[in-house]
């Protein structure tokens, strides 16, 4: 990706390889999340409402 330098390599030793802990950090959010979805996309034997629908319609002005 990018050359390394010696700029690189000083700030690496005194603050750590950021991008690789952020990579990490995503690698881990994704699996958590596939985990999630994986669960919540099972079938079920009634579907629970919606939050983002309102229960009742809105009264006319």
């Amino acid at each position: 990706m990018f050359q390394q330098t010696p700029v690189y390599d000083r700030l690496v030793a005194e603050r750590g390889d950021i991008p690789v802990q952020v990579r990490g950090e995503a690698d881990r959010i994704h699996r958590d999340l596939a985990q999630v979805l994986r669960q919540t996309s099972t079938p079920r034997s009634s579907t629970p409402p919606s939050v983002f629908e309102p229960k009742q319609p809105p009264r006319p002005l």
